[in-house]
């Protein structure tokens, strides 16, 4: 028999009990506290991880109330010259013209908007984890599945070194491995084959970033040292950002337009 939304269905009719947002804020009163407690009993590494993102969330808080705090600011300005005679008491005094500052939040967006770059690809289909990962059955009775094989193209740099099998999660294999990537340069209309330093950024979780996933819409970090490209004041250009433009699992290869 299907659930339906029996609840919503019965919270509209009925409403919510009489201390149903009291319980709500005091559950979220003593959420703090148990989390610290958490934070307390844990060790080791998991204890690293809850204690750097606990640090994050206070910056973040810390960054909230500075924008709320900090609406207005005083501006001292040159005072205007007084006609006749100033006490010496006024000699020293500027006058101050209050103006409003703009929220850190506002400025952040500000920031990004202008960071943005214009890409051939700006939506991409979401590819699923199953698609990605593959589970692969470890043990005597082949019962545990903690393991998964990668299954589309990836890359590691040259310093990389496997873990021991007993310890490793995600298989990257050998065959979908690239070091290499067909990039074109959109106002010169040439295709050159470029080594690649690295993944920037996939679109799809920054678990891929991390592990070098390349799918449909990555930007990946290419070496363009060998096309001469030049900055304003004369330096070589070494890396540039490009995003991939194809499935290179079902191609064989990465082809890539790079960001000018």
């Amino acid at each position: 028999m299907p659930q339906g939304d029996y609840i919503e269905n019965h919270i509209k009719e009925h409403g919510h009990r009489l201390d149903h947002f009291e319980r709500i804020r005091k559950r979220e009163a003593r959420e703090p506290h148990k989390k610290s407690q958490i934070i307390k009993r844990t060790r080791g590494l998991k204890a690293k991880l809850l204690n750097k993102q606990n640090f994050v969330d206070k910056v973040q808080q810390r960054k909230k109330v500075a924008a709320l705090t900090q609406k207005k600011a005083d501006k001292k300005t040159d005072q205007p010259a007084v006609q006749g005679a100033v006490p010496p008491y006024l000699l020293d005094r500027q006058a101050t013209s209050s103006s409003k500052v703009l929220s850190n939040t506002v400025k952040e967006k500000r920031k990004e908007k202008a960071g943005k770059w214009d890409v051939p690809l700006p939506k991409v289909r979401p590819v699923a984890d199953d698609e990605i990962f593959k589970v692969i059955y470890t043990g005597k009775r082949k019962k545990k599945q903690w393991k998964r094989m990668v299954t589309k193209v990836t890359f590691v740099g040259d310093g990389f070194t496997r873990k021991p099998p007993k310890y490793e999660r995600f298989i990257r294999p050998m065959g979908l491995r690239f070091k290499k990537a067909h990039v074109t340069h959109p106002e010169l209309k040439t295709t050159f084959c470029l080594d690649i330093i690295g993944v920037k950024k996939n679109p799809q979780s920054a678990l891929y970033s991390s592990l070098g996933v390349i799918t449909k819409g990555t930007i990946i970090e290419v070496n363009v040292s060998d096309l001469g490209l030049v900055t304003n004041t004369g330096k070589v250009v070494w890396g540039k950002y490009a995003q991939v433009t194809n499935n290179p699992e079902n191609d064989g290869c990465i082809n890539a337009v790079l960001l000018v």
